[in-house]
This record gives structure tokens, sequence and C-alpha cells, in this order.
């Protein structure tokens, strides 16, 4: 008996440092071999418990590690964990937080019915690892049931572990868009903290409600960098770079990378060159020029500003690029009607084999191609897209509608339609809007109307393609058909959409420099 007892006081002092310092999955599967071997003698003693924990955190959590042999660790101790009396919460929790933030979020939900079934009780942190995984894994239904569970095991009281819960349910609903659910949580918080307030705003700016979000922000009895940040970012993306720039300038806490990235794409949207330069020169001062993020916003910033000197001169002096990079300066040169240099870069770039390019690279390079009528070159970047030449990049109906326009600016109609007509994806209006803008610079009639026959299917209350119509028909002499095509929009109550002419609502797919930024950031 006094053997026995030395063997396993030896073998857990041994274990415990090892599984402290285990750094790879070899090194882990060596520690737990042995525990294996030891373990009639090591089952019932804390100290195998504790080797136990520390594998299967490392297993479960460390970038080095491995969720599935994680999982094949807790199912095979299972019972022997349950023996030694041991806090089987904290290991599924352990388990929990490794799914939450794998590539496959659902198996969190998954293992939390696995832990229901072997009645385990969740503690808070099980339910902010699950609401965690819930948000990632878009799983709205199952989000109301864990809030309901939470609610039954206690979870959402006034203690202080329970902020977190409560914190975890406000940036699910956040993340969802759902202001109102977010609010029922926050109004039954006992002292919403930084993270609360900041849960509400993003809330508000999900539901694309910016001024509500302004109204939590100027609520705030505390402001971080976060939610500065989060303000400043939301007000870019509703279009209000105004609003952006102003607040930026009432900020009393450094920035981060993630503020100056927003304050960048205001600068953009307005082309302020002037602020943006100052930004550049404040990045560069602090030491934020090598992110890479700043980089690319920095490019699409000076191409939208019309400096396309300067933003060749930040892509250059960028070392490590990646794929938006890429994108941000071929973009730039087809934003600026320049085919030749877009081209070459792609060229470069797929070359390179370091950053494949994916749809958006080949979106703005056909768009620099229509921009110079280059048929040729954009046909065999199409048919390259097509047959699979470029990995990870599929064709998608904005490239269909893209070469349409090629095609039909350079007068080929017919092979044109026949391109849409053999897509093996459906079309929208988009792509006839822009067949339709061919017909109208070529004066082809009987190809205007077979487009005008598809799109009055597609978007029968858009008046701007009866619009077009009537002007082609028009513009060949025939004004009876005119005259009749203004009848049938009024007689179907179609209107123009306001403050779009007739060539916008059949060239939307036309593919403009813009588009393609906006595409990308």
């Amino acid at each position: 008996m006094a053997k026995a007892e030395g063997v396993t006081n030896v073998v857990s002092s041994a274990l415990l440092p090892y599984s402290e310092r285990c750094s790879s999955v070899s090194h882990l599967k060596q520690i737990h071999a042995c525990l294996i071997r030891h373990l009639p003698l090591l089952s019932r003693t804390a100290a195998a418990c504790a080797v136990l924990a520390k594998l299967l955190r490392f297993a479960a959590v460390s970038p080095r590690g491995d969720l599935c042999y994680a999982t094949r660790i807790l199912s095979y101790h299972l019972p022997h964990l349950a023996s030694a009396a041991a806090n089987l919460t904290f290991f599924y929790n352990t388990l929990l937080r490794g799914y939450s933030n794998s590539p496959a979020p659902h198996r969190a939900l998954s293992l939390f019915v696995s832990m229901r079934c072997h009645s385990i009780p969740p503690d808070p942190f099980s339910f902010t690892f699950l609401l965690k995984a819930c948000s990632r894994c878009l799983l709205s239904s199952s989000a109301s049931d864990v809030h309901a569970c939470a609610l039954k095991f206690g979870c959402l009281a006034s203690h202080p572990t329970h902020v977190d819960v409560h914190n975890a349910l406000i940036n699910h609903y956040a993340s969802r868009a759902n202001p109102s659910a977010a609010r029922q949580v926050f109004d039954q918080m006992p002292r919403p903290d930084v993270v609360s307030w900041s849960g509400m705003m993003t809330a508000h700016l999900k539901a694309s409600d910016p001024d509500a979000a302004r109204a939590v922000f100027d609520a705030m009895p505390e402001r971080d960098v976060v939610a500065w940040t989060a303000m400043i970012s939301g007000y870019t993306h509703a279009r209000r770079p105004k609003d952006a720039l102003d607040l930026f300038l009432l900020m009393p806490v450094p920035p981060d990378e993630i503020t100056l990235v927003g304050v960048i794409s205001a600068c953009a949207a307005l082309g302020d060159l002037a602020t943006g330069e100052r930004v550049h020169r404040y990045i560069e001062e602090r030491g934020f020029g090598w992110m890479i993020s700043l980089r690319n916003a920095l490019i699409d910033m000076y191409s939208k500003c019309g400096c396309f000197l300067k933003a060749r001169h930040v892509f250059d002096g960028t070392g490590t690029k990646s794929l938006v990079t890429w994108n941000s300066i071929i973009s730039a040169y087809a934003a600026h009607g320049n085919a030749e240099g877009a081209t070459a870069l792609f060229h470069r770039m797929a070359k390179s084999g370091i950053v494949n390019p994916d749809g958006v690279t080949l979106l703005a390079v056909l768009t620099a191609c229509t921009h110079e009528g280059r048929v040729e070159e954009g046909r065999r970047l199409f048919e390259g897209l097509r047959n699979g030449d470029y990995v990870g990049a599929e064709a998608g109906v904005e490239h269909y509608g893209c070469m349409v326009d090629l095609l039909g600016r350079a007068g080929q109609l017919e092979e044109a339609y026949q391109l849409i007509e053999e897509m093996p994806i459906p079309s929208n209006d988009t792509v006839w809007g822009a067949l339709l803008g061919a017909c109208r610079i070529h004066g082809n009639v009987e190809m205007g109307e077979r487009a005008v026959a598809k799109l009055m299917e597609l978007k029968p209350k858009e008046g701007g393609y009866y619009v077009l119509l009537s002007s082609i028909y028009t513009a060949a002499g025939r004004l009876e058909e005119a005259a009749e095509i203004r009848r049938s929009m009024k007689e179907r109550k179609a209107r123009k959409n306001p403050g779009r002419s007739s060539w916008d609502v059949a060239a939307a797919v036309s593919c403009s420099g813009e588009v393609v930024h906006d595409f990308i950031l």
C-alpha cells in the first residue's frame, strides 16, 4: 500500500509540471498516455484532475491544440472525473470555450445538451461561452433557449459574476440588430458597465439607427476607446462621414487603429484630403504605419480623393500585402480608368503565388477593361474565371453584369444577350439593365424590347426602364411606340426612382470604381 502511494506521489509530481509546460499536440499525447497508464492509481486524486484540466485547456483553447482530441479527453475521462468528485462544470466550460471560438461554434450547443443529459449544472461561464457560440453561428432561436436556461439556473441575477452573462446576451441581440431585446436585458441589470452600454449602442447601429445609438453614447457614464470607435465607425457605415469626423475631433482618449480606419474611411467618403493627410501623419508619428488595415484604408482614401500617386506610394511601401491591399490598388487603377495598370498588377499578383485573386479582384480588372473597351482581354479574364483558373474565385452575377456591359458598349449585343441566356445562375435587373443601356447607345430597338420585357418581369414598378425604351423608340423615329410605352408605364403605375436618370437605371451594373471600393471596404 505504501509503495502504491509512493508511485502515485512520484507520478503526480512529475506529470503536473509537464502538463503546465505542454506546447504541442505531440507533447500532449505523451503526457496523456502516461496519465492513462497510471490511471488506476491516480484516478481519484486531485493531482490527476489537475493534470487533466491542464491538458484539456491546452487541447481546447490553445492555438496549437486540437479540439477533437480535447473532446475525446473529456469523453474518456468523464467517469473517472465524476468518481473523483471533480468540478465537471469547469471541464465542460473549457470545452465550451474552445468550440465558441472555433470554426464550428454550433458544436458548443451540442456539448451543452450533453452536459445537461449528464445532469451537470451550468454556471455563468457556461452561458457566456454558449451565447458567444450562438452569435457566431447565427442561431437566434437557440439563443432564446439559452436565455431562458440562464434565467432558470439563476445566472441573470445581481451577482457580480452574472454581469458577463447579461453583456453576452446584450451583445448577442445587438449582433441580430434587435435593440428592443437588448434593452430589455439592459434594463434588468442592476449596474450596467461600459460593455453593457457599448452593446446597446451597437444594437442601434446594427439596426441602422445611428441617432438612437448616439443618444445611448451621450448617456454613457464613461466612454472607453471601444465606445468612441464604435460610434465613429457607425456614422461612417451609415454614410454620415461628417458626423464621424466631428465626433473624432471631440475624442478625449487616444484612438486605436480601428478608430483610425473609420476616420480614414470618412475622409474618403467626403473627399477630405487635408484631414486624411493629417491622419496619415498621425499614424506614422504614433508608429501605426505598419498596420495593414490602416495602409489599405489609406490606399482607398487617396484613390477616392484623386491622389492616385500617393495611393500607389502607400501600396509600394507596404511590406506584407494582403488580398485587400491588392484589391484596393487594382480598384484604384480601375476607378482612374487605367486598364493597363490594373491588368499588369493583376498578373503580378497572380504570378506571385502569395495571395490568390478573388472575385473582387476580377471584378475590378473587368471594370477597368470595360472603361477602356478592352474586349479581348476582358473575354480572356472572364473565361478564366468561369473555367476555375483562379482558385477561390467564382463568377457571380456582378461579373456577368460587368461582362455584359463590356460587350454591350463594344456593340457585341448578340453575344451579350447570349451570355445572359446561358448564365448558370439567375440573372437580375442590373444585368438586363446593362444590356438595355447598350441598346440605347447603339440604337438597337429589337434587343431593347427583349431587355425591357425581361425587366418588366423582374421589376414591373421601375419606371426608368420604360423611359429608356421610350427614348430608344424616339431616337429610331418610332414615335407611336414611344407614346405606347409611356401609356403602359402609367397603366402599370410604374415610377422612375427620383434622383436617377434613365441611364443610371440601365447602367447600374457598369461597375464604377466607387462601387468596387465600397464592396471591398
